[in-house]
């Protein structure tokens, strides 16, 4: 067919199918839409959100596949189950948190573009070996951030361990600072449920007579001298014993010998940490004293015996410094200071 010999209009037509994009060239298209669409099934599936990864599904969702081919970051847990029982790895403890975080996640990010960019995985050492060896994790507690760029597992982001203590404040940080999403406000759970306030406030209701009556004829618990005594001891004991360090740190009360895992330490030799058996032992003896001195100067000021005086203050006086000399000691003993008297100069 001659072009000349084609009508103006219909060679016009054919001109600008020629040059007219072909739609099923040019439509685009993401290249991991299928292992997305698998992602958000199997996040839909898990009541917080979280993925357990096996050996198989890590391939099919990262190592199989090249990373320019992802648009979708992976932060994962690494657990073991035969591990649960040590309490000084705290991994349910974390665990539940790495769940609470997913599902605030989800819930500040359902059905928007942020949703399909992070998924919250997890994988368990007895069955999936092999990609603990893959990431090359030797020691739990663990998480790892693989990036769409991440090319070898290995190369992926791990937090740093200082920051389990506070999982939940450094969590939503690190995952900002690497991804650019944000996690959101963390939706923690209330303390009681609307079942036990609803008995707590039922429970009130009833018994509100009955405590208003008493309290009017002071006759309950809180008018009661020894009780109020009772408590001061308690919190001068909670603050000199160093408890609330223990508390916040979750020291042990003891740990076992690494020269011999048979033999227990109750008493560990260094400045950056106490367990929580020597904090109850300087405890114990700084209450002696206070207790020494509070009946000295409120008791035994009303004995009008004076050898029985005397005698008591004697003993007092004698408990009380070998109880600081075992504290000065211990300090020594695990700082390596000293504590030195000096006569004032004005006495040489």
């Amino acid at each position: 067919m001659n072009l000349r010999t084609l009508p103006f209009p219909i060679l016009t037509t054919l001109l600008l199918l020629l040059l007219l994009p072909s739609p099923i060239r040019s439509s685009p298209t993401n290249p991991d839409a299928e292992r997305v669409s698998e992602l958000l099934s199997l996040q839909s599936q898990s009541p917080s959100g979280v993925i357990r990864l096996t050996d198989q599904t890590l391939a099919r969702f990262l190592t199989s596949h090249p990373s320019p081919s992802r648009s979708y970051s992976l932060l994962i847990f690494f657990d073991a189950l035969q591990l649960h029982d040590k309490p000084e790895l705290h991994l349910q403890s974390l665990r539940s948190q790495f769940s609470l975080l997913s599902k605030s996640f989800l819930s500040n990010n359902l059905r928007t573009p942020s949703q399909s960019k992070l998924f919250f995985c997890d994988i368990e050492f007895k069955h999936s070996q092999s990609s603990f060896a893959l990431f090359g994790v030797n020691s739990l507690p663990h998480v790892r951030l693989v990036s769409p760029h991440v090319l070898n597992p290995q190369d992926s982001d791990a937090i740093d361990q200082a920051d389990f203590s506070r999982l939940l404040d450094s969590m939503p940080d690190f995952i900002e600072s690497r991804t650019g999403l944000s996690v959101g406000p963390i939706h923690r759970p209330p303390v009681l449920s609307r079942t036990q306030l609803s008995c707590v406030v039922a429970v009130v209701l009833v018994a509100a007579p009955f405590l208003v009556k008493r309290v009017l004829d002071g006759n309950t618990l809180l008018h009661n001298p020894l009780l109020w005594m009772a408590m001061s001891v308690f919190v001068y004991f909670f603050s000199v014993s160093g408890a609330m360090h223990n508390i916040i740190r979750k020291m042990p009360m003891f740990m076992a010998d690494r020269n011999d895992p048979s033999r227990l330490v109750f008493f560990y030799q260094g400045s950056g940490m106490q367990l929580g058996a020597e904090g109850f032992a300087v405890g114990f003896l700084y209450t002696i004293v206070g207790l020494l001195l509070a009946f000295a100067t409120n008791v035994l000021v009303r004995v009008r015996n004076v050898a029985v005086q005397r005698g008591f203050m004697f003993a007092a006086l004698l408990v009380s410094f070998w109880a600081v000399n075992k504290v000065i000691y211990l300090d020594n003993w695990k700082t390596g200071y000293g504590i030195h008297g000096f006569w004032p100069s004005a006495w040489n």
